[in-house]
């Protein structure tokens, strides 16, 4: 009797089989369903030129004693090179052997694919303003502008069950406490010489703040040196796993304001360092493996040659800006590799476009680009 089915639950059975079939299907139509929110990083390096980024160390500067402060050996055995392309991957390799070849990279004005800032300022605060709320404020005309009333796409996803709680800021210059308006956002941003014990308390974070405390401060408490916001931020992100973070270097604009080439040009090595290194550790840990998008770009631009170490409205180039994308579906907005079509983009566009690929379209009381 026990072989013998029981014809009362057959169609119990039949209808457990159907709902089976059913969800296995909708499965295989949206192979994200049962997947994990996406993780992403948007991180920036403050007036890095687009010059440098596509084309490497420049001759036109490096050869002038005033900008090399007598390191033009040193520069040009570590940075030189016959072509433009060999230069940009001597300066920045993981640019020009990763990304160049998994994801994308906009800006070239060599090859006619422009990007620009939208705002008509042409220095940080509008340029942040506009990268983090895809929105350009005519009211933003100071970087002592005060916090920032504009909803930013951090504060937006904080608002969304898969990234309430889960993000992060950190930054070298200590006006990102207003660009992102901490106080009403309600994540931790994490900027300046603010330590990072103020939010964890363990033994490491308390031996980078003491560090942090002890060191080296050309900038004052305006700017910390660029180590100690990315081994801060490396700390959480192993301590805390969130699932989105800005990072924010600021030693390329502090150093090209001080007319140091040699230091701007080491300065912006080591950010690519550090970007390969949190590409390889998403890489390697579950969740964030196959699963994470980086968004790379700066503020503003910079002058040409003898006005490299300025920016402003006044200053010829210095809305030329630049981007880049790496992330498991990129190539939804466009091919691989450097961008040579010929097109305008803009910096306010950014926003909705990591957004876009992480699948929570970000909405706002102001308009978004």
């Amino acid at each position: 009797m026990d072989k013998i089915i029981n014809m009362k639950r057959f169609p119990l059975v039949i209808m457990m089989l159907c709902f089976a079939v059913l969800q296995l299907n909708a499965q295989n139509n949206n192979p994200t369903a049962t997947k994990e929110a996406p993780n992403f990083f948007i991180i920036t390096t403050d007036g890095l030129r687009w010059q440098e980024l596509f084309n490497g160390m420049q001759d036109d500067i490096v050869n002038q004693k005033k900008f090399h402060r007598g390191d033009s050996n040193y520069l040009f055995n570590r940075y030189g090179g016959a072509t433009p392309e060999l230069r940009r991957e001597k300066l920045m390799p993981f640019f020009w052997n990763t990304i160049a070849t998994q994801g994308q990279i906009y800006g070239n004005r060599n090859k006619n694919n422009k990007v620009d800032v939208a705002n008509d300022q042409w220095f940080s605060y509008p340029g942040y303003n506009e990268i983090l709320t895809g929105y350009f404020d005519t009211a933003i005309q100071s970087n002592d502008y005060p916090p920032n009333p504009n909803s930013n796409l951090f504060a937006y996803l904080n608002k969304q069950d898969a990234y309430k709680n889960k993000i992060a800021a950190f930054a070298a210059w200590n006006a990102f406490d207003r660009i992102l308006n901490e106080k009403v956002s309600g994540f931790p941003v994490i900027n300046s010489s603010e330590p990072i014990s103020s939010i964890l308390k363990d033994e490491k974070s308390i031996l980078l703040s003491n560090m942090l405390r002890d060191s080296y401060q050309p900038w004052r408490e305006t700017e910390c040196l660029d180590v100690f916001t990315y081994y801060q931020a490396m700390h959480y992100l192993n301590t805390k796993k969130p699932k989105a973070m800005f990072i924010s270097f600021g030693e390329t604009d502090e150093w090209a304001h001080d007319g140091s080439y040699n230091h701007y040009l080491d300065a912006a090595h080591k950010v690519d360092a550090w970007i390969k290194e949190i590409w390889n550790w998403a890489q390697a840990t579950p969740g964030y493996k196959d699963n994470t998008y980086i968004l790379i770009t700066t503020d503003h631009g910079r002058g040409f040659v003898d006005q490299w170490t300025s920016h402003g409205a006044k200053v010829p180039g210095a809305s030329s800006i630049w981007f880049a994308l790496l992330g498991p579906d990129v190539k939804k907005i466009g091919p691989l590799g450097e961008q040579t079509k010929d097109q305008q983009l803009f910096q306010k566009q950014l926003a909705a476009t990591i957004t876009k690929l992480i699948g929570q379209p970000f909405k706002a009381e102001h308009p978004i680009g």
